[in-house]
């Protein structure tokens, strides 16, 4: 401690001078007493005599020292009596009694402690609280909180204990009229049956009519009040849904020019291009988009349908919820060339028939009507006999067909012959709405899926489903598309993914096959299929364009596309990196 006290160091052995002993002495004495520490620790003597406890310390009880050199503080040897004195202030309440350690917090303001209680029991004294105020204490016996007024005053009962008895019960079910006979209408004993009334109505009632006090009858307050107005009634016409304004179409050509030098219509193929329009699809390989080329903006309101020219892909259809139908230019100048409008409510689908000359509208005013692209005349109009909204609409996928698919909002499918404008079949099993049709099996037969959640195929011109899958997993299947090859198609469910199916003979699920990684749930967004059947494209609620690898499901690109969500995603049926899309913003992009 002296050595300490001087700083002693090694290399003063030979240098230092001999230090003195009482200089010793009083260093190693500083050290010690050095810290002027206010510990309540004093001679009790001192107490007694009335010194100042701040100034004198009692030296026997006080030890303080130094452990190590290197320690910066001093430690007090606490004596045994101050080690048992009991704790002096209150207790602390998240204290264990396993060493010093605290309860830990279970909730906001402090720890809520454990009471055993039945769960009757918690709901009758929660219903008693909600009711009367007032609950019992669990971990109190006999005593209550909340309105302690109406405790005392209702005796501390609960809602179980404050129920009437039987014989109240009873007295009550005495004062009610008699049911009556069933057999009899009107008069003494006619029937009455949840309506008959008890006695202190029929009293009230009679004292009314004793005093003189005016009953309130329609019949009185008809007669009194409101003098009844001689009109004619209302016809039926009047009342009737304005359908009639559907029956009127009309159309507008917007392009430069609506014949070129040689006689030609938009629908002549053009052949001045790089790309060889006319030959087979699927040829050329394909490859994921990355820029945005072109904007088509002439819709007011959201688009909900975009149909490529077959084959050629020359012309773009688009369907919107602002009614009208229109027709755009892919090449060339890329501009709006004719607008087909007839239906008064938002359009739902469209389609063209294989060869093009002829395209399908279906509307919320429950009409499908067939126009021809070239001419915009409407040919002929459509409606199913409960006059349902149709949904979907395809034609049978055959260069000399003359039949076409709807599926509508009263759960059926029903088939149309186009020349004779009548309804050849009808396919009647769903359970709820029909969302997608799907042709497979070299058009042999169609799959079909509905809103309620189930996938059913079918044989073309006969009503039995072959196949009906349902599982308590599955959502409903909203948008599909047939995969090239012909053996599997790919359907967007709800639950925001892209399952695929076979469509061979057993129509089963490949689990192996899911595409992940976007959000779907809440609209009806499209699935496209490369030509080459390469890729898989889906629109997204958030605005996103998002691209998977076939063979491997996994996500290969994914780009923001619009402000909305994308609801309508195609594939160009010839050109190798080119897609259309459109959302609820009203504009349809094309990429490349």
């Amino acid at each position: 401690m002296s050595l300490l006290g001087e700083q002693y160091a090694s290399s003063d052995d030979d240098t230092s001078q001999p230090v003195a002993k009482d200089d010793r002495t009083k260093a190693a004495t500083s050290v010690v007493a050095a810290p002027d520490l206010a510990l309540d620790v004093w001679s009790h003597n001192l107490k007694r005599s009335g010194a100042t406890p701040n100034i004198v310390q009692d030296p026997m009880r006080l030890q303080l020292m130094l452990a190590k050199p290197t320690d910066t503080a001093l430690t007090y040897n606490v004596p045994y009596a101050d080690l048992a004195r009991p704790a002096q202030g209150p207790s602390n309440p998240y204290k264990t009694t396993k060493g010093n350690a605290l309860k830990r917090k279970n909730a906001l303001t402090g720890d809520a402690q454990e009471a055993a209680i039945s769960d009757a029991t918690f709901t009758a004294q929660h219903r008693t609280f909600q009711s009367l105020g007032y609950t019992k204490d669990p971990s109190v016996n006999g005593a209550f909180v909340g309105d302690l007024a109406k405790a005392q005053a209702f005796g501390g009962r609960d809602i179980i204990q404050m129920r009437p008895s039987k014989a109240d019960s009873a007295a009550l079910r005495r004062k009610r009229q008699k049911k009556g006979d069933v057999s009899i209408v009107d008069g003494e004993g006619a029937y009455k049956g949840p309506w008959a009334r008890y006695e202190d109505d029929q009293m009230y009632e009679d004292e009314a009519a004793l005093g003189e006090e005016e009953l309130a009858s329609d019949e009185e307050y008809i007669e009194e009040a409101i003098v009844p107005a001689r009109s004619t009634a209302v016809t039926k016409l009047v009342s009737d849904y304005q359908d009639d304004l559907a029956n009127t179409e009309t159309t507008e050509f917007h392009g430069t020019a609506e014949y070129d030098y040689q006689g030609r219509t938009y629908m002549h193929v053009p052949q001045d291009l790089d790309i060889d329009l006319r030959s087979e699809p699927g040829t050329q390989k394909n490859y994921i988009p990355k820029k945005h080329i072109h904007t088509w903006k002439s819709h007011t309101k959201a688009i909900n349908a975009l149909r490529f020219f077959p084959n050629s892909g020359h012309l773009l259809l688009s369907a919107s919820a602002d009614t009208k139908v229109k027709l755009w230019d892919v090449y060339h100048n890329r501009e709006l060339l004719r607008t087909y409008s007839g239906h008064t409510k938002s359009v739902t689908d469209s389609t063209f028939s294989p060869t093009g000359t002829n395209f399908l509208t279906g509307s919320y005013d429950r009409h499908i009507k067939l126009w021809d692209t070239e001419t915009g005349t409407c040919i002929s109009r459509f409606q199913t006999s409960t006059k349902a909204v149709p949904h979907v609409l395809c034609f049978y996928p055959s260069t000399d067909t003359h039949e076409f698919l709807a599926g509508t909002s009263d759960k059926k499918i029903v088939q149309f012959d186009t020349r004779s404008g009548e309804m050849t079949q009808e396919y009647d099993h769903h359970l709820q709405a029909v969302n997608t049709i799907t042709f497979v099996d070299e058009n042999r037969r169609f799959i079909t899926t509905s809103d309620d959640k189930s996938l059913r195929a079918w044989e073309y011109n006969i009503p039995v489903p072959i196949k009906y899958i349902a599982e308590p997993y599955m959502y409903s299947l909203v948008r599909a598309s047939a995969h090239p090859n012909g053996k599997s198609v790919a359907f967007q469910s709800g639950d925001n993914q892209i399952v695929v199916y076979a469509s061979t003979d057993r129509f089963r699920q490949n689990r192996k096959k899911s595409f992940r990684g976007h959000n779907n749930a809440g609209y009806a967004i499209d699935v496209g299929i490369s030509p080459d059947g390469q890729f898989v494209m889906s629109g997204d609620s958030g605005g996103w364009v998002c691209f998977w690898d076939w063979k491997t499901c996994k996500m290969w690109h994914k780009m923001v596309a619009h402000e909305g969500a994308v609801v309508c995603a195609q594939w160009h049926p010839r050109e190798s990196s080119k897609v259309v899309t459109a959302g609820l913003d009203g504009g349809i992009k094309y990429w490349d």
